[in-house]
């Protein structure tokens, strides 16, 4: 029962994105070839929406479901591998047609071939747990 906030504020989210159409594979196809704003506008507020966010969490000392602080632990720099990451998330994003975010609100639009590119991203995503630590960070 304590977890149905998350529920409701997931499903919130996946309205949103819905009648956004930032689940549109055409949205997203105008995006990479810079014929649209409406996706950069789409990221760019939720870009807002996070510092504002992260700002009041700092602020505030909200604490976590469990009553611990919530800590922002800084990541190290390196330019190098966010590019690389960036490029094979981008490739991704564009082979797919969507960015991780929207993949469960697509599933849930009936769009039933995208657990194929769910149960890809898991394999991705379980293929670098398996290997990160030989990666270099």
């Amino acid at each position: 029962m304590k977890y149905i906030k998350f529920f409701l504020v997931g499903t919130f989210f996946g309205i949103i994105l819905s009648k956004s159409e930032a689940i549109s594979w055409y949205r997203i196809f105008e995006m990479f070839k810079f014929q649209s704003i409406h996706m950069y506008g789409i990221i760019g507020s939720a870009i807002i929406v996070g510092i504002i966010l992260i700002q009041v969490i700092k602020q505030t000392k909200l604490k976590n479901i469990e009553g611990n602080a919530v800590e922002f632990i800084p990541k190290k720099r390196g330019k190098y591998r966010n590019i690389l990451g960036g490029i094979i998330f981008g490739l991704g994003w564009s082979l797919a047609g969507a960015c991780p975010g929207p993949f469960f609100v697509l599933l849930g639009k009936g769009v039933f071939p995208i657990l194929i590119v769910i149960f890809g991203a898991m394999i991705g995503a379980f293929s670098y747990h398996a290997t990160k630590e030989k990666l270099p960070h």
